[in-house]
């Protein structure tokens, strides 16, 4: 999920009209009452406008930095658990508060666990956030081989569930790698490890994966995304470091597919639970 850095910018912009609000109460307020200044009794717009937006801004940034912030799903990497268009809410405090900009851990908070979704800034651009499924903790065994999981030497339990419907008609729109490019004709699938279930699919037809087995590095995460033949994950690019948690994904607060027959707007998936 590619962002503008509006954490920084929110940082600049409290900080700037915070400075300038303080310096009108403390300073400029009180010339301005003097006699000999009566010209310039009036208080200047841009007093005005930082005393109007100096609490918004600061509100804002609290609530994004150290309680929830929003993000949209712009791929099908977590199909079908989370879906392009789908708006969601990232609980911030659950793995320790951080400050904003640097994203220095302030509080110790929880760890994440086998299950949980997470968002992340990606290690090899942390200018972009990325959204997965944490599969190994700090220490574990994971192997992946013809499309199934095996953590510390214990495979996943994973049922057939259905073909994914997509968009459309699945017999018109399947291909010939099995799905169309919307997902339609996938097999879904109910993963479970540890104590949670959730849903993943696969394409039988697909070319795209990687096989093989790793011991993920302390103060790392091994994810992988639900639409298993369609993710770039730790299969390709490696571990996420502890340092790089944004949060977990909580709840989808909004669906809207702009694309070329995208569904538009659904309210059925507003306030859908994301799975741990």
């Amino acid at each position: 999920m590619m962002h503008f850095d509006f954490e920084f910018f929110l940082v600049v912009a409290s900080a700037v009209t915070g400075l300038l609000w303080l310096a009108d109460v403390l300073l400029f307020a009180r010339l301005r009452r003097e006699p000999s200044l009566s010209k310039t009794k009036k208080e200047p717009l841009i007093i005005e406008y930082s005393r109007a937006f100096f609490p918004v801004l600061l509100a804002v940034l609290v609530l994004r930095s150290f309680i929830v912030e929003p993000f949209r799903i712009p791929s099908g990497s977590m199909m079908p658990s989370l879906l392009v268009g789908d708006f969601i809410l990232v609980n911030k405090f659950s793995y320790g508060l951080r400050l904003p900009v640097t994203h220095k851990r302030i509080t110790p908070g929880a760890l994440p666990k086998r299950g949980d979704v997470i968002v992340f800034r990606y290690p090899q651009d942390q200018s972009q956030d990325y959204i997965k499924r944490v599969i190994g903790l700090p220490g574990d065994h994971i192997a992946y081989y013809n499309r199934r999981l095996t953590v510390n030497g214990k495979p996943l339990g994973m049922e057939p569930v259905e073909l994914y419907q997509g968009l459309g008609d699945v017999n018109q729109m399947q291909g010939a790698s099995g799905c169309d490019r919307r997902g339609a004709g996938c097999q879904v699938f109910v993963e479970s490890i540890d104590d949670v279930e959730y849903t993943v699919m696969t394409n039988p037809g697909a070319l795209y994966g990687r096989d093989g087995e790793v011991f993920v590095p302390q103060g790392h995460y091994f994810v992988m995304g639900d639409n298993r033949d369609h993710s770039n994950d730790s299969r390709f690019w490696g571990y996420v470091p502890e340092e790089n948690l944004v949060g977990k994904a909580i709840m989808i607060w909004m669906h809207w597919d702009w694309r070329e027959n995208g569904s538009g707007l659904d309210i059925s998936r507003i306030g859908r639970s994301i799975s741990q």
